[in-house]
């Protein structure tokens, strides 16, 4: 019996790592049947799991949903993982989750064993989050069906409001959703435009039904994060401009965020800086404010700005030193 309940475990655990297995390949991974795997299959749906069967060369067991949730079988890592997450997605820029991120944590630290309570419990103790406030909150559920879009690779209908306000149909093949401190992003392929494009999740409003299935397209980068952290930051600016900051590329990371801008090494004590904003005059001050050592690489129209500002700064100086003592 001890041996059948641990086969049990097994095999769901199995199921929920998976979107499908065969019976074959089960088989294997137990070291039973496949006459024992149906019978094992049969068992977890008398204790309330969904297993879906399909039938044929290309079919096989898949854990679906039910009309309840059954318990989920996590190994250490995992309910570690869960429990860590679910106390950073209260600061995130999802909407509603704080309060449920709370009640589920609570739930799940109830069960854990005392070692990994001891764990999870260091982690929260000597973790000090550094999240800012959210400009903008996304409806969890369109977020959700976001990410089913991605793993499932089915083509998503949404409608698309852009900076102006105005709303645009669009038809995508959806391939990841990158998420920063403060905004989640969907990168897909636009089916209409023929390229890629990011999107920011915010302004997604979904327009079911969603398909047909497609297949997965070469990435548009490597580093996705990168990716999008140029198009929000830079490409999607009327003024560009690289900036060499005169400090380590390390110690510019701690305060150049992937909103600001794209960094990389340029030698052990600088760093290139790829930015951008609606204008110079916006760029002085974004580079500025940072308080870092810089130069600027290009465009040389940018040092021509500077002098400028430099100079009514200046005269701003002299002009209050005209003024009488209090």
């Amino acid at each position: 019996m001890l041996e059948t309940s641990a086969r049990l475990l097994r095999l769901l655990s199995l199921l929920q790592a998976h979107r499908e297995w065969s019976g074959a390949d089960l088989a294997d991974r137990l070291g039973v049947t496949p006459r024992t795997v149906r019978r094992d299959v049969d068992r977890l749906r008398e204790l309330g799991y969904p297993v879906n069967a399909s039938p044929g060369t290309g079919g096989g067991y898949q854990l679906g949903a039910g009309a309840e949730l059954p318990p989920l079988l996590l190994d250490d890592e995992e309910a570690v993982a869960v429990a860590v997450g679910l106390r950073t997605a209260a600061g995130q820029g999802i909407e509603g989750i704080g309060e449920t991120s709370v009640r589920a944590l609570a739930k799940l630290e109830q069960v854990l064993p005392a070692r990994l309570r001891r764990r999870v419990g260091a982690l929260n103790a000597f973790t000090v989050p550094m999240l800012r406030t959210p400009r903008t909150q996304v409806d969890p559920a369109v977020l959700t069906d976001l990410a089913h879009a991605c793993r499932d690779g089915e083509r998503l209908r949404f409608e698309y409001r852009d900076h102006t306000g105005a709303t645009t149909r669009r038809t995508v093949e959806p391939h990841r959703l990158v998420c920063t401190e403060r905004r989640w992003y969907l990168v897909a392929w636009d089916v209409d435009r023929d390229d890629w494009r990011t999107f920011r999740a915010d302004r997604i409003d979904p327009r079911p039904p969603h398909g047909p299935r497609f297949p997965p397209r070469e990435p548009p980068a490597e580093d996705l994060a990168a990716y999008v952290s140029k198009g929000v930051s830079t490409s999607a600016y009327a003024a560009e401009a690289t900036i060499r900051l005169h400090v380590p590329l390390a110690e510019a990371a701690r305060t150049v965020g992937p909103m600001d801008g794209v960094l990389e090494a340029d030698g052990d004590d600088a760093c290139l800086l790829r930015t951008g904003a609606g204008s110079l005059d916006y760029l002085v001050f974004h580079v500025t404010l940072m308080g870092l050592e810089f130069e600027v690489v290009e465009p040389r129209e940018l040092d021509e700005r500077i002098r400028v500002i430099r100079d009514r700064m200046s005269r701003a100086l002299d002009r209050a030193g005209e003024r009488p003592a209090d």
